[in-house]
């Protein structure tokens, strides 16, 4: 098996290319790798390469969770004036470990990522409906540990991650309003829907056994309900993973997943407009990935829990600080995550 040699590589942030660090992507897994394919005479080359293929895979998954984890997004189907602008900055950081498939050979997989992102969102009218678009682009890095046969092995990656856009849409009680008519409004219960995609635009290396990129494209259909009570709100979303087929998957092979139902469930209490606290829940199941048609012992039912507090700073700045854990996890990361994000909002006149 080939080994991989380590490399360096400078990271560019902003279209003012501005230098964000230099970063060594050198990485041991493929030397345990290599160590394991000399211990032939206990096990074919070929049942290594299946030990390797499956085990990415599974580990592949630790990114699916800390996605998942950030979408814990409350009031993401509460209604907004049209021409509104977010610019939102956010950094998160989740640490835990990796639960795999108890038939591989692969013990204690640990990870610390670290996750900055900036997106940008627009809302306007269809319909005589307050609609949005929104685009979002990620930037990982991550330190993670494990055994391969006894044998200690870490990985270091730092990269773009797959670029993500939205779009919502709300069906019953969010009718397009300007901003002037938006606050003489009082809230009433919104129906909205969404799609997001998920584009194969972040670092993936075929060779590597970890990619911060995921060379493929995912797709999320869901609908989402809010309600107010007074202060109070409760807000419902149902949606379903669907993911492409990753071709080019470690050494040329072939990558598939089955959909991924998500379910989230959040409920809070405004203070002000811009000051509110939120206690967060989601579920997610399914999403078992196969390797050339083989089935991995990675079905998902994970239960997360966390909560988001939202701060205005100014009369366009806010700030949002959030964390969540792991309460049920079969398969994949039992990450916790802290989050914090800026936000400038800002009407088109």
């Amino acid at each position: 098996m080939e080994r991989e040699r380590p490399s360096r590589q400078t990271i560019w942030c902003d279209s003012s290319q501005l230098r964000c660090a230099a970063l060594s992507a050198a990485s041991v897994w493929s030397d345990r790798a290599d160590a394991i394919e000399r211990q032939s005479r206990f096990h074919s080359v070929s049942r290594v390469e299946r030990w390797l293929c499956h085990a990415t895979a599974c580990i592949g998954l630790l990114w699916s969770v800390v996605v998942s984890a950030q979408e814990m997004e409350p009031r993401a189907y509460s209604a907004v004036p049209v021409g509104t602008n977010f610019v939102v900055a956010s950094y998160a950081r989740s640490t835990g470990g990796v639960s795999l498939d108890p038939t591989l050979p692969i013990t204690d997989v640990n990870a610390k990522i670290n996750t900055f992102l900036l997106g940008y969102s627009h809302s306007f009218g269809i319909g005589g409906h307050a609609a949005s678009i929104a685009a979002a682009l990620p930037y990982s890095n991550a330190y993670i540990t494990g055994n391969i046969q006894g044998l200690p092995g870490t990985a270091w990656r730092s990269g773009l991650g797959d670029s993500t856009f939205r779009v919502v849409v709300n069906l019953l009680g969010g009718p397009a309003l300007t901003p002037e008519e938006f606050a003489r409004r009082p809230p009433t219960t919104t129906l909205g829907a969404s799609l997001t995609v998920t584009t194969p635009t972040g670092q993936y290396v075929p060779s590597r056994v970890i990619n911060v990129g995921s060379n493929r494209w995912s797709f999320k259909p869901e609908l989402g309900v809010s309600h107010p009570f007074g202060d109070w709100f409760v807000e419902g979303s149902a949606g379903v993973w669907l993911f492409t087929d990753n071709d080019d998957f470690f050494r040329g092979h072939q990558r598939s997943q089955a959909p991924m139902p998500v379910f989230q469930l959040h409920g809070g209490y405004t203070w002000r407009p811009g000051l509110w606290l939120a206690a967060d829940m989601t579920y997610f199941a399914g999403g078992r990935t196969s390797v050339n048609g083989v089935e991995d012992q990675d079905l998902q039912r994970t239960v997360r829990y966390g909560v988001t507090l939202s701060v205005p700073l100014a009369a366009q700045w806010s700030a949002k600080l959030a964390w969540s854990n792991g309460l049920i996890t079969r398969v994949g990361g039992n990450f916790q995550t802290v989050s914090l994000s800026l936000q400038y909002r800002w009407f088109n006149h």
